[in-house]
């Protein structure tokens, strides 16, 4: 799996709002420091953050993609297995944190615990029926480990649940072009864009595409819809992390 935080990403992730409680602002600037290398900074910063929401998901996200980031720098052993118990507690305050999800399963795979990956990714399937994104990280865990095809299906599987999901109408274009079928990769494209017209990107693709003799072009990595999470891509960066709910209790 390719190792690769918001500072190595060629992707942006995407930001929740602020964490600002009291006029607080650490979660923003941990997020700062992070992208400037600063994790102990970082780390500071987001205990603050968490300090002021005592159980907010996205604090504990925030620690555990800095921990994770750190441990990839620096080869610490320790700073891995902090980040997997942060990325838990954020998982079991919100079990649809997607960032959380995703990087938690790029963790294990980091660690050659690749079974343990899927077998969590299936078990968040299995629990939220009606939700396309463990559809979309399966299928990014299938094509990592070079299966186009049970990727394909998870995709198809993701579509059934949101036929609107554009970053799934992406990815099944990516599959779909790199398997030489550009006319049904230009068709996935070209939805997703009507769905969200903000994506140069993918616009440049089905113009590229649609172009006589273009068939058999070397396929670039997207990016992602506008507002969606990098498909395919290791866990993004911190967030800002997003003020609890009101009346949403501290655990």
């Amino acid at each position: 799996m390719r190792p690769a935080l918001v500072i190595l990403s060629l992707l942006p992730f995407a930001a929740a709002p602020g964490c600002k409680p009291m006029g607080g602002n650490e979660s923003a600037q941990g997020v700062q420091l992070y992208q400037q290398g600063n994790y102990l900074g970082a780390v500071n910063s987001f205990q603050e953050a968490l300090a002021r929401q005592p159980g907010n998901p996205d604090c504990f996200y925030n620690l555990g993609a800095t921990y994770h980031q750190q441990a990839k720098v620096f080869g610490s052993t320790a700073d891995r297995q902090v980040a997997e118990q942060y990325y838990h507690l954020c998982l079991a305050r919100n079990p649809d944190h997607v960032a959380c999800q995703r990087a938690l399963a790029v963790l294990l795979v980091e660690e050659g615990r690749g079974p343990e990956a899927v077998s969590n990714l299936q078990a968040w399937a299995t629990a939220r029926p009606t939700n396309p994104q463990p559809h979309i990280e399966l299928a990014r865990l299938a094509e990592e480990h070079g299966d186009l095809r049970e990727a394909e299906n998870q995709l198809v599987d993701a579509l059934a649940l949101d036929p609107n999901n554009p970053r799934a109408l992406v990815a099944l274009g990516q599959l779909r072009e790199s398997a030489g079928d550009p006319a049904q990769a230009v068709a996935n494209y070209s939805r997703a864009l009507t769905i969200d017209p903000q994506q140069p990107v993918v616009a440049a693709r089905v113009a590229s595409l649609s172009t006589p003799g273009s068939a058999g072009v070397a396929v670039a990595t997207l990016p992602p819809p506008a507002g969606a999470v990098p498909y395919p891509a290791a866990p993004p960066g911190p967030v800002a992390a997003a003020p609890l709910p009101p009346g949403m209790p501290a655990r």
